[in-house]
């Protein structure tokens, strides 16, 4: 039997993700508090806060019959020795774009599963290294004033307009859009599942 699974956040790009590798996915956006210590290791913050997002949808689904999984994630740029969230101005993502163009940083996303079936919640971190173009102060502009990069981790996307001013990436190119699903595979078998018991 196909199980449903349910995506503790509300990024278009993680949904996204999942429907193109044939998984349909159920959306319910948390509310949990993203607030974290930008000094924190970004392994154990983005955990922290993938956390934090499943345990509250998974609370709101208790009793559901047949039980979902519930995915949470979240993600983070490590640069120059701090963790980057979501920049959330236009200032904050243009200071951070000149201060990373022509540097590399980790991007680090964080996942939780929960299986409401019997309560088990595995989890894990998964490292990306991204290497960012020598970019203009114009080229920044423009793309901050395109909004783009206000709402992400980090301050850009590799599946939008910001994939441009990337060079190239080491490791999952998934993982940079906003989930692993090589790390949702292992983190599956964990719960004694396989990728396929989500393929619609």
């Amino acid at each position: 039997m196909t199980r449903h699974l349910v995506l503790a956040s509300g990024s278009p790009a993680r949904a996204r993700l999942l429907r193109d590798a044939g998984i349909e996915t159920e959306v319910i956006v948390s509310g949990a508090d993203e607030t974290i210590d930008s000094g924190l290791d970004p392994a154990v913050a983005t955990v922290d806060l993938a956390r934090r997002k499943a345990d509250a949808v998974a609370v709101g689904l208790a009793g559901s019959d047949p039980a979902p999984l519930v995915l949470g994630c979240d993600s983070m740029l490590f640069f120059a020795g701090t963790t980057h969230g979501k920049p959330l101005t236009a200032d904050a993502a243009t200071a951070a774009w000149q201060a990373r163009r022509g540097c590399s940083g980790v991007l680090w996303t964080g996942h939780v599963l929960v299986d409401l079936a019997d309560g088990r919640h595995v989890d894990a971190a998964c490292a990306t290294t991204v290497h960012f173009a020598e970019v203009t102060d114009a080229e920044i502009a423009a793309y901050v004033a395109t909004g783009e990069p206000l709402e992400v981790a980090g301050a850009f996307t590799l599946d939008g307009r910001g994939a441009a001013f990337i060079e190239r990436i080491e490791g999952d190119h998934s993982n940079v859009v906003g989930l692993s699903l090589p790390t949702l595979r292992v983190l599956l078998g964990e719960l004694d599942l396989t990728i396929m018991d989500l393929w619609r």
